[in-house]
């Protein structure tokens, strides 16, 4: 059986913004975050923690190793899409500066990317093969940080919510989705 903990990183100062490759740190509401997620945590026998080397992720991922005094290995696959040109911008700004394409991108949506930013087909297909890989080599219980975009694709395509259910589960900042799987070969369910 294959046992994940997918957990949303804690929140920085650009809450609210485009952030995909931004590299923030966690700021104080963050700490505080992870305070509770370490108690939320506390029984959990974690074997194994991976994260998106981003300092978001990885301060987060920090909390939960050094808890264990378990390594950590960090995996730039494990990334938040790349908004181009919006990165660090908010959805308000966006629409000032091109309201067009803002607009087209809404309509769009997830089939035009941002402004130079990773297309939604690249990215959906960076995070699959990176989980399936995760998911191949468990060895126990698995710890996953990463971001709100990537646990929305993971929950879409490994426990078959919708995209609104996805997001509703992984909005709070250190948000914690479990799954458990008999077979890696049933990617998109979850038994």
């Amino acid at each position: 059986m294959t046992r994940v903990l997918f957990i949303r990183h804690a929140e920085t100062n650009m809450a609210g913004r485009f952030c995909g490759h931004s590299d923030p740190d966690v700021n104080a509401k963050g700490r505080t975050q992870l305070t509770e997620l370490a108690h939320l945590l506390s029984a959990e026998a974690i074997d194994e923690v991976y994260s998106s080397d981003l300092r978001r992720a990885k301060s987060t991922a920090q909390a939960i190793a050094a808890a264990r005094n378990i390594p950590l290995s960090l995996r730039p696959a494990l990334r938040e899409i790349d908004f181009g040109h919006w990165e660090g911008l908010s959805w308000e700004q966006i629409e000032q500066r091109d309201s067009d394409y803002a607009r087209k991108w809404m309509a769009g949506y997830p089939h035009l990317p941002a402004p130079s930013g990773e297309s939604f087909q690249a990215f959906e297909e960076r995070i699959l093969q990176e989980v399936n890989q995760l998911l191949e080599s468990s060895r126990g219980l698995m710890a996953v940080v990463t971001h709100a975009g990537v646990l929305r694709v993971v929950m879409r395509r490994l426990c078959g919510c919708s995209d609104e259910e996805a997001w509703q589960q992984i909005r709070p900042y250190c948000s914690v989705v479990r799954y458990e799987s008999r077979t890696l070969e049933a990617k998109g369910e979850n038994e």
